[in-house]
């Protein structure tokens, strides 16, 4: 499906689609992690309530919205935050405590969690740390253990978040405040961590790229991957509604 095919596809969007929960990474990019600009007519026409979700943090979905031009509703972090525009509502639920003692331990073993100076990954975030996936898994998820976090993989970096955070819990959340039914929703996302969400809506697709987890969460997985995949489901979504 190109650009063209795209808005053709968001001008027939009908009142009759369900709200919309999507993941960013993996889903609405490219394997590069570039937003794919086909994706971009059908997030700014969707016209049922839409939730991006991600493991990001939060300004990373917020200005994805702003720049869309479309209502912020956004769970980032995991389910770590939760923001509503329609609400002005901000959860924040997490253990940032434990997660910096973790990176703590890690700079002393000599496993810097940091992405350089910059560190735009991890300066706004708010309730876990993002470990790059070079680091060795056992001792990130050892240390961890030791502290009561869990490590999640979403394919671009280790999550060091409290196992009371899910994606699922946050878009419960985020769903409640904008007034939906979770069983009336559909969910795209291609990773570990999107798993929670796919088993709380009424229907969860994983895109192509999607990791084994994702996959045995989701209803099905689309032919195609990363934001050709989201483009396949929302297709599909629309043509049977």
């Amino acid at each position: 499906m190109d650009y063209a095919a795209s808005a053709a596809l968001a001008d027939r969007l009908g009142a009759s689609v369900p709200p919309l929960a999507v993941d960013i990474d993996g889903t609405l990019t490219d394997d590069r992690r570039a937003l794919d600009p086909r994706a971009i007519p059908i997030l700014r026409a969707w016209p049922a309530p839409l939730v991006i979700a991600t493991g990001k943090a939060t300004p990373y979905p917020v200005a994805l919205c702003e720049f869309l031009g479309i209502e912020i509703a956004v769970v980032a972090e995991n389910g770590g935050v939760v923001a509503v525009e329609r609400t002005d509502e901000l959860r924040i639920k997490g253990d940032p405590e434990a997660a910096d003692a973790v990176a703590r331990e890690l700079r002393a073993e000599g496993h810097p969690p940091d992405w350089g100076a910059l560190d735009p990954v991890n300066r706004w975030r708010e309730t876990e740390l993002a470990v790059p996936r070079e680091l060795p898994l056992d001792r990130v998820a050892a240390i961890a253990d030791r502290h009561g976090l869990v490590v999640v993989d979403t394919g671009f970096a280790y999550h060091v978040k409290s196992p009371a955070v899910s994606k699922g819990g946050g878009l419960a959340a985020a769903l409640d405040e904008l007034g939906v039914d979770p069983t009336a929703t559909v969910a795209i996302g291609d990773s570990e961590n999107d798993a929670s969400a796919f088993e709380l809506v009424g229907e969860g697709i994983a895109v192509a790229n999607a990791d084994d987890s994702a996959r045995a969460a989701a209803d099905r997985v689309t032919d195609a991957g990363y934001a050709g995949g989201f483009l396949e489901a929302v297709a599909s979504v629309a043509d049977r509604r």
